[in-house]
């Protein structure tokens, strides 16, 4: 089967009020080209909008996700821009209380996402216990191990609506290689409704594949598609692009007159 789709076709998907699940890992493999053109649909017609945004580490795509408002609610561990600084239009929402942000941690995510790939309800673990956490998220409970008594937190399973996973590369049929830094983007294939591969580069079949085609809805060609952020070893990061990014935005109406300027779509040497 040809899993072949445009961007136009794969942002159609997204609906309003689903969870977007995004893949890579902090300055490492986003899906920018994805969410630019997300975003452009969002201020031609309006919509998708209140989205609940997941994604294990966020960076700059979900920044402008955030800043150009599709986003009502963040779920992450961590979102920011390392050593480039805060996120800024993730800061000036969430400073201002536009945005509802679900307190989670690296286990949290990940055992939630796995109890959804297992098809339960929830993941016990150890994380948390003793803590605060518990008293910030009401819905995630305790259960007793019926072996040993011992208490665990259950994490509730995690359910994205559809998942967008930046590849090195993908074949026609779906399946996808992504790299050595996998973050938990296996398990956000395993656990999404609908899983959507951007690739720098399709070929008509890969000999092995860290996302198999079963799991896959559809591919985008998306050459430079993770830029400002890397592709390893194809391209760094652009660290000139996020340097001027948070020099320049820091609010969402900067934002529209810095992506008017063309920024998205300027490979890494355009400036």
């Amino acid at each position: 089967m040809d899993k072949r789709m445009s961007l136009d076709e794969v942002v159609a998907l997204v609906q309003d009020r689903n969870m977007l699940a995004l893949g890579g890992m902090t300055l490492y493999r986003r899906p920018v080209a994805f969410v630019t053109a997300l975003v452009q649909k969002f201020l031609r017609e309006g919509h998708p909008g209140d989205l609940t945004l997941m994604t294990f580490t966020a960076s700059i795509e979900s920044d402008i996700l955030v800043g150009a408002g599709l986003v009502s609610r963040v779920r992450t561990c961590y979102f920011g821009l390392e050593i480039f600084g805060l996120a800024p239009l993730f800061s000036y929402c969430a400073n201002r209380g536009e945005i509802e942000i679900v307190e989670e941690t690296e286990m949290s995510l990940a055992l939630g996402l796995r109890a959804q790939a297992a098809g339960i309800g929830f993941m016990p673990g150890r994380a948390w216990l003793g803590t605060d956490l518990p008293k910030l998220r009401p819905d995630v409970l305790t259960i007793r191990d019926p072996y040993t008594g011992e208490e665990y937190m259950a994490f509730p399973a995690i359910k994205p609506d559809i998942a967008v996973i930046h590849a090195l590369r993908a074949d026609y049929d779906g399946n996808a290689q992504i790299g050595g830094n996998k973050a938990v983007d296996e398990e956000l294939a395993l656990a999404s409704d609908r899983v959507i591969i951007t690739a720098e580069e399709i070929v008509p079949s890969l000999d092995q594949a860290d996302i198999v085609a079963p799991l896959v809805h559809g591919i985008v060609h998306a050459p430079f598609g993770a830029h400002p952020t890397s592709c390893h070893p194809l391209y760094p990061v652009n660290g000139k692009a996020l340097l001027d990014y948070t020099a320049n935005v820091g609010d969402p109406e900067a934002l529209r007159h810095f992506a008017g300027g063309g920024f998205f779509w300027k490979k890494q040497g355009e400036g």
